[in-house]
């Protein structure tokens, strides 16, 4: 008895192929809404997976000294399967979870600083010092946004700190987010 396999022509498996890829880097895309200074997307709330910029920071930098081992929260820096990250508080508010593809670790975010302002730039917390924070660098990762932060909160904490400018620019992002033009209130979500 002779079998007849079907297979199908190449034509075909690649146009499948295309098209599959096609939908999800449409879908990747469809949540960018801009580019920040370092030409890194800037997504919507809704994006879960995004490409970001990392950097690194520890706390025995000299901008960091006033602070100690205290996140911008004022909780303990965290460096175990949770670890701190510090970002722009308008894009990824307090609180937000992510995940970097490839590593094993949850980090939350419960920092910010001054070079973060108006970038999709995420600092680790790295407890090892200057040595593993060199060896981190910068680097694009792929990061799944486990749970966004608490846009009130983070306003509410920024209020009381506008002296200062790159708290002030993060506060007004946050409210024009939480308040519409109209000073009716606006889903941060």
């Amino acid at each position: 008895m002779i079998r007849r396999v079907f297979l199908p022509n190449a034509a075909a498996l690649i146009a499948l192929f295309a098209s599959s890829c096609a939908s999800s880097s449409a879908d990747y895309s469809a949540h960018i809404v801009g580019k920040d200074k370092f030409g890194m997307p800037q997504y919507s709330d809704k994006a879960k997976i995004r490409k970001v910029r990392t950097t690194a920071y520890h706390c025995g930098e000299c901008d960091h000294l006033q602070y100690g081992s205290k996140s911008a929260a004022g909780s303990p820096l965290r460096y175990g399967k949770i670890r701190s990250a510090a970002a722009d508080w308008s894009r990824y508010p307090l609180g937000t979870k992510f995940k970097i593809k490839g590593l094993p670790f949850t980090y939350v975010v419960d920092d910010y600083g001054s070079a973060l302002v108006g970038t999709n730039t995420i600092d680790l917390y790295k407890k090892g010092g200057d040595r593993e924070m060199r060896w981190w660098g910068v680097r694009q990762v792929e990061i799944d946004v486990l749970e966004v932060g608490d846009y009130d909160l983070s306003e509410r904490i920024l209020r009381d700190r506008r002296r200062y400018e790159h708290y002030r620019k993060m506060h007004d992002n946050l409210h024009r987010r939480l308040v519409g033009a109209d000073g009716s209130s606006r889903n941060a979500g």
